[in-house]
């Protein structure tokens, strides 16, 4: 295989290869790089017949006709660098590397698509937000959890509910039973809540029933009796009280959330 030459494949390119025609104002006016914008189209300015007549500091990788990219500086000015293709933007730049290590600004004038997790040891600020760590965590403390949505009946009004709270972390189950005598709980359920803490509201549905009642209660089914009908018709909600999780602490000392003296699932002492 024969030795590779750069001379081969490229050139270098600059002021030094006009013959003293070169007006550097002229050239920068005609330019007029930004920093965070789009690059010059220098390779106007570059002949396709390769005789690389820029008028740019450059260092250009040449494939054929049409068909090279160039690291280049407008006009003599070292204080920025551009790497652009001939046809203006580079299709796709890549680099290969297990760490990369970027000091100063990153200006992104297009979207940035993560394949990985985001790591920051810093805070992260955004244009009209702020620190979003600190908003996070004001957002899991909220003295009521609301959400907010454009309104779906009103036009130019929006709508607001806000959660349910109570002194535990508790989980609902709802619907009717149409001539049943059995509430079928979620599967999940025996894993998910402590069966002592399992209650149930009725409501009769169809017909007048004020002798419904509970006739037993399991972390699988309610069974629900009737001392009026032979068949059930009503609307039920069961509640209980999560058991994967500690048992809520309702009041204690402190100053901020991070003095929750009971398990930390907001993640707060870690931040």
């Amino acid at each position: 295989m024969p030795a590779f030459k750069f001379k081969d494949y490229g050139t270098f390119t600059g002021p030094q290869t006009l013959t003293g025609s070169y007006n550097y104002d002229e050239v920068s006016l005609e330019i007029e790089p930004a920093v965070g914008g789009k690059p010059p189209k220098w390779s106007q300015d570059l002949a396709t017949d390769t005789s690389f007549s820029l008028t740019d500091l450059a260092m250009v990788l040449f494939h054929n006709q049409g068909d090279y990219v160039g690291f280049y500086s407008p006009g003599t000015s070292t204080q920025i660098v551009n790497l652009a293709h001939s046809a203006g933007e580079l299709p796709l730049f890549m680099v290969r590397s297990k760490n990369t290590i970027h000091t100063g600004k990153i200006i992104a004038n297009d979207s940035i698509i993560v394949n990985g997790a985001i790591s920051a040891n810093v805070s992260i600020m955004l244009a009209g937000v702020g620190d979003v760590a600190s908003n996070i965590i004001s957002a899991k403390a909220l003295p009521a959890k609301p959400f907010d949505i454009p309104h779906p009946s009103k036009e130019g009004h929006r709508l607001r509910h806000v959660s349910l709270e109570g002194p535990e972390i508790g989980v609902y189950f709802r619907g009717r039973l149409d001539g049943e005598h059995m509430i079928q709980l979620p599967d999940y359920w025996k894993d998910l809540v402590h069966e002592d803490t399992i209650t149930v509201q009725l409501t009769a549905w169809k017909h007048s029933d004020p002798t419904l009642y509970v006739k037993d209660i399991t972390s699988e089914k309610i069974t629900i009796g009737s001392e009026k009908l032979t068949k059930i018709y009503c609307h039920y909600t069961v509640y209980a009280e999560r058991k994967d999780m500690d048992k809520l602490i309702v009041e204690y000392e402190g100053q901020s959330l991070k003095d929750y003296p009971g398990q930390d699932w907001l993640n707060l002492r870690g931040q």
